[in-house]
């Protein structure tokens, strides 16, 4: 629930300066006297009274009102939000995702990348009450955000992935060991890496069973996801007259990835389009969660420029008042 502070509060001690201009003011008016004394005050007795004799204290109201807003002004108000630690259900998952130039291949729309990156994006976007991280793997792999509650941040990293980031090459036991390197110190009952790759391993110094086993003695559970159509794919390949595509024979290895599926108590999923991938949701979804605690909290947004405001429509009243209704003549 929102409410107001102010940065600077000692500023607000200035307004105790307005009970004594308040104080100044009556006393003034009390020891004022006529510049003209009559006898008697009977002939003015059916004269009608103006409304200025109603209204004379108003340019001192209004200048007061100007000095107290500038005051607020200066303490500057801000709303904000209680920092308050919050215990949720959810469970901590990775998604490790393969970046590696077969990754290119257009039997996905627009190619496997952007697709794995979208349909990321979806899911992210739908477990709102879970910790999440992204690995990017080729080559070599590389942690691009750790487990964290804050989707929007994790969502314009994923969005930021692109190929030629990692050296090429298709390293799928080093992806997921350091999938798994980010799981290992959770202390949530589920912890989870989906491992999306359209490859074969032929990279990395750790084989992806070893991987596997890694991942079962820290009761990790990995959800492979084989990404590539069956037979063939357009590949865009560098020619004399430009980018023109070849079909590219796909190359899965499910036997392994069912294997690391199957020893670390996952499943595995081959997607050749997106249902496959709303599987991997819908079996998620069934785990048991984990209680974690969230901080949250609210940026503090800046109040003071409506005080601002006001105070500069009062000073122009009282000026423009001052000047016409309530102008003094010598």
């Amino acid at each position: 629930m929102s409410h107001l502070i102010f940065a600077h509060p000692k500023f607000l001690y200035l307004l105790l300066l307005i009970p004594a201009m308040v104080a100044w003011y009556i006393f003034r008016q009390k020891d004022s006297k006529a510049s003209l004394q009559i006898s008697t005050l009977k002939s003015f007795a059916k004269v009608p009274v103006s409304f200025k004799v109603y209204l004379r204290h108003l340019l001192f109201a209004l200048r007061v009102a100007v000095i107290a807003l500038v005051i607020i002004v200066l303490a500057r108000p801000q709303t904000t939000n209680t920092w308050k630690n919050v215990t949720t259900e959810g469970i901590d998952i990775i998604l490790a995702i393969d970046v590696s130039g077969s990754m290119l291949a257009r039997d996905f729309s627009p190619d496997r990348l952007e697709a794995a990156k979208s349909i990321g994006i979806k899911f992210i976007s739908g477990r709102q009450n879970d910790r999440m991280g992204l690995v990017v793997f080729s080559g070599e792999s590389f942690t691009l955000c750790p487990l964290t509650t804050d989707h929007a941040s994790l969502i314009n990293m994923f969005k930021d992935v692109k190929m030629g980031i990692l050296e090429d090459g298709t390293a799928i036991g080093s992806g997921l060991a350091t999938a798994i390197s980010r799981l290992k110190d959770s202390n949530a009952i589920s912890r989870v890496v989906i491992l999306l790759t359209d490859g074969v391993n032929n990279r990395g110094e750790i084989a992806p069973l070893t991987a596997a086993e890694i991942a079962k003695t820290y009761g990790v559970r990995v959800y492979p996801v084989g990404i590539g159509s069956i037979g063939t794919a357009p590949y865009p390949v560098q020619t004399p007259f430009g980018i023109q595509y070849q079909d590219v024979k796909v190359e899965i290895d499910e036997e392994m990835l069912q294997k690391v599926a199957d020893l670390t108590g996952g499943k595995y999923f081959r997607a050749t389009n997106n249902k496959a991938l709303e599987e991997v949701y819908s079996e998620i979804d069934k785990l048991e969660r984990s209680k974690i605690e969230v901080t949250e909290y609210n940026k503090r947004e800046e109040r003071f420029r409506i005080f601002g405001v006001i105070a500069l429509a009062l000073l122009a009243s009282e000026f423009i008042l001052r000047t016409t209704v309530f102008r003094s003549i010598p």
